[in-house]
């Protein structure tokens, strides 16, 4: 799948974070991460998006990350709600509510 449009998901309040994702200018998925915690915890955070990426089968697309303090789980949610609103699809939790 591809990136089609620009998306994001979560905010900019304590514990949580904002990703953004658009359509990459070059192959691969190219991620920036904006946080006080990134020197401890930007391997595990980029480690996050690419497993997410991975999962929708997304193999090109530009990632930024706002943190501010955000769990990995609240990582990986924002960015799945990131990457279905640029697809345009609903959320597979969704889904099955229908």
């Amino acid at each position: 799948m591809q990136i089609i449009r620009q998306a994001s998901a979560g905010t900019l309040e304590s514990s949580d974070v904002m990703v953004s994702v658009k359509p990459a200018e070059q192959p691969g998925i190219q991620i920036s991460i904006s946080s006080k915690l990134a020197y401890q915890y930007g391997e595990s955070m980029e480690k996050t998006v690419r497993e997410v990426m991975q999962e929708f089968d997304i193999t090109d697309a530009a990632v930024e990350l706002e943190d501010k303090g955000a769990l990995d789980c609240v990582i990986r949610a924002r960015t799945q709600a990131a990457v279905c609103r640029s697809l345009g699809v609903r959320y597979p939790w969704e889904a099955a509510d229908k």
